[in-house]
């Protein structure tokens, strides 16, 4: 569920960064009381996401700008597909058209990539998260979208565990200490996370009583000896390098996690049109 607090701060943020002294063309163009419909297009197959965000846009502009959605987050379109109608104020409508689409696009986009790595494994009990690597000022609707592809979240920011990576090990000394530090200073209720880079690695975070491992950048048969190393003492997440034709074989390995920087950081819109009609 979205905090539509949060969305509303980003739209109108968006909206003042592409007219922040108004529409020019349109104001010098359109007369105030025309009224125009438009039709909203898919223009290839994907997963939607951001269908509520899209038509805040157009509520926070102008009230009366009428929408009807024939699709919901999370369904399936194909190309040509009228995803919706809308209707309202000429002006108005030209002027939401690009952040709404951009949100739109950026969103589904997102979920189409995500659904495709779920349905490569869907049989399987490994979860697809996500990572931290999103576009600034946007987390939380790209993580939004994951979700509506099917995947899940990792940690949505800094504060949420501790995540113990290479250059932390290096700036402290090794991963025992960096785990013991942590726990003298944390609450019992969060959780330590560490990045490991081979088996000693591993050996020495489990060790230590870490609660989760992430196997950066293994091979799938080093994972699968990590898997068995690991098996009952940590949860097992797998990253870095995970691409469609390999995901099939990391969750073959037995991890119970794999973290995907790519479905929100090399993700590529989803192509989709407003046209008046």
């Amino acid at each position: 569920m979205l905090l539509m607090q949060k969305v509303d701060k980003i739209i109108i943020e968006a909206l003042e960064e592409d007219m922040n002294n108004g529409d020019i063309t349109s104001d010098t163009l359109i007369n105030d009381n025309q009224r125009s419909k438009a039709k909203l297009i898919a223009k290839e197959d994907g997963i939607l996401a951001g269908c509520e965000i899209f038509t805040r846009v157009f509520d926070l502009v102008d009230s009366h700008i009428k929408m009807n959605l024939f699709f919901k987050d999370g369904d399936s379109v194909k190309e040509q597909d009228v995803i919706g109608k809308l209707y309202g104020p000429t002006k108005s409508i030209l002027k939401c058209e690009r952040i709404a689409l951009n949100l739109l696009q950026r969103l589904s986009g997102i979920a189409t990539m995500t659904n495709n790595f779920v349905k490569e494994i869907e049989d399987m009990s490994v979860r697809i998260v996500d990572t931290r690597k999103t576009t600034p000022g946007l987390r939380v609707l790209e993580k939004y979208a994951v979700r509506t592809g099917g995947g899940f979240n990792h940690r949505f920011n800094l504060s949420d565990a501790v995540m113990i990576k290479d250059n932390h090990i290096k700036a402290v000394g090794s991963i025992k200490m960096a785990i013991e530090i942590a726990k003298a200073n944390i609450p019992h209720t969060m959780k330590i996370e560490v990045e490991v880079e081979d088996l000693e690695q591993l050996k020495e975070a489990l060790d230590s009583k870490a609660d989760i491992i992430m196997l950066d950048n293994m091979s799938t048969d080093m994972m699968k000896e990590a898997v068995i190393l690991a098996k009952g003492k940590a949860i097992i997440e797998a990253s870095g390098n995970v691409t469609k034709d390999r995901i099939k074989d990391i969750a073959k390995t037995g991890v119970d996690i794999i973290s995907i920087g790519a479905i929100t950081h090399s993700v590529k819109a989803l192509d989709i049109s407003l046209r008046f009609c």
